[in-house]
């Protein structure tokens, strides 16, 4: 499994696009893998044939895990030989552990799923990783040995030790839920957990066990950017071809605030926060039933109407499912347009590792009382959701703060469009 973008650790085989036999050129697609970044297809690295396919369709398996053998061309006379070993043989209970048990509590999303969906206490498992890391291949030997000594009576629980669940805490571990199977009822409807469905379902539970969020929300008159935006659609869209959204600006005032407020630019790494240079910014686009969080990058070095024509670009490659590893990675900050569907209030969770997400609510016109008089006024509530490590409250408030100011005077004097 090769890596497919940044951060990404694991992938899912979604298709191959070979089977045993098939003769390939290098470079020659072989599979179609889904991660939390993006749907790709992975080339292969040599010309041959294809002898075995080790993974089956749905598996998913950490970067550099063995997806498939390949016989070599020119093998047989020494040329170009490479033999893929397989993966090493988790340890039996007996087996000794490796000395280092650095990374013996950092668990990948897909052994947490599969601890959480068979009840498995991960403390009890010996992993075969680097650093004592507890590995897929781990976690499926301890299901197994779970079935075959399911019958087994009085076998008694063990409990974690105090020292471990210390290490857990220090280490931001998510804890193992522990559930009871859901009972599925007469005219209940089983929908199967696509590979993108699973990988957000990881991440969002990665968020909010590793996170600590709080949040806040302020509200911004619009009405001058309301009246701008009315003025000039018409005859941007005549002359760009594609639309000139309310979106576009919102995007532009938070990368002028991220300049002057860097921190909310930054994320948790353990022992040190890691404040980002460039200011890219992650976007939701949902097509269909999927949701793809593609990003801008250099937001503050775009004019309005760049950052329009981005969106534009990616939501088209989002609705015909062209979109890259590239369009997907180096996000720093999301913004989300969720007043497209309506919403005047949320509470995002954030896009890990980032260390905030703004929610950009819908457009509403209220009463709001000016010099004594009531005055009907297009309001937009902003909803921020912020990493308690990283950020707090007064820093958020004067970032939230100074993008209010810049929205409630929108002008064509202060901010042009080219």
């Amino acid at each position: 499994m090769p890596q497919l973008g940044e951060s990404v650790t694991e992938g899912t085989v979604s298709t191959w696009l070979v089977k045993a036999g098939d003769h390939i050129e290098k470079y020659d697609p072989i599979a179609e893998v889904m991660t939390d970044k993006v749907n790709a297809e992975v080339p292969s690295s040599y010309t041959g044939v294809i002898k075995e396919l080790v993974a089956n369709e749905g598996d998913t398996l950490e970067v550099g895990q063995l997806m498939c053998y390949i016989e070599v061309e020119g093998a047989e006379s020494g040329e170009n030989r490479t033999q893929p070993e397989k993966p090493e043989k988790a340890p039996e209970n007996n087996a000794p552990a490796d000395k280092d048990q650095s990374m013996k509590n950092r668990y990948s999303p897909a052994v947490m799923r599969i601890a959480q969906e068979n009840d498995l206490d991960l403390t009890q498992i010996t992993g075969s990783g680097k650093g004592g890391r507890i590995t897929r291949k781990d976690v499926e030997n301890a299901v197994n040995n779970k079935d075959q000594a399911s019958n087994q009576p009085n076998v008694k629980s063990q409990q974690i030790p105090e020292e471990s669940q210390k290490e857990q805490v220090e280490d931001f571990t998510p804890p193992i839920i522990r559930r009871k199977p859901i009972k599925v009822n007469e005219g209940d409807r089983e929908i199967p957990v696509t590979g993108l469905r699973r990988t957000i379902a990881q991440n969002m539970v990665r968020s909010k066990t590793e996170i600590p969020h709080a949040w806040m929300m302020i509200e911004v008159d619009v009405t001058n950017l309301v009246a701008y935006r009315n003025a000039e659609k018409d005859q941007f869209k005549e002359n760009e071809g594609y639309n000139l959204s309310y979106f576009a600006f919102f995007l532009n005032a938070v990368a002028k605030e991220l300049k002057k407020f860097p921190e909310l630019n930054s994320c948790w790494a353990g022992d040190k926060i890691i404040q980002r240079k460039d200011i890219n910014l992650s976007i939701a686009v949902a097509h269909g039933h999927e949701l793809y969080v593609p990003v801008i990058k250099n937001v503050d070095e775009k004019s309005i109407k760049g950052i329009a024509k981005e969106i534009n670009e990616l939501s088209r490659k989002a609705r015909t499912g062209n979109l890259t590893a590239d369009d997907m990675e180096g996000g720093t900050f999301t913004v989300n347009n969720t007043g497209s569907f309506g919403s005047v209030e949320s509470m995002g969770v954030i896009n890990y590792p980032q260390s905030a997400i703004l929610q950009v609510e819908s457009i509403v016109k209220r009463p709001v009382i000016i010099n004594d008089m009531f005055a009907a006024r297009d309001m937009v509530n902003l909803c921020l959701s912020l990493d308690h490590r990283v950020l707090d409250g007064v820093i958020c408030g004067a970032f939230m703060s100074h993008v209010k100011s810049i929205l409630e005077n929108i002008s064509s004097d202060t901010t042009p469009i080219y």
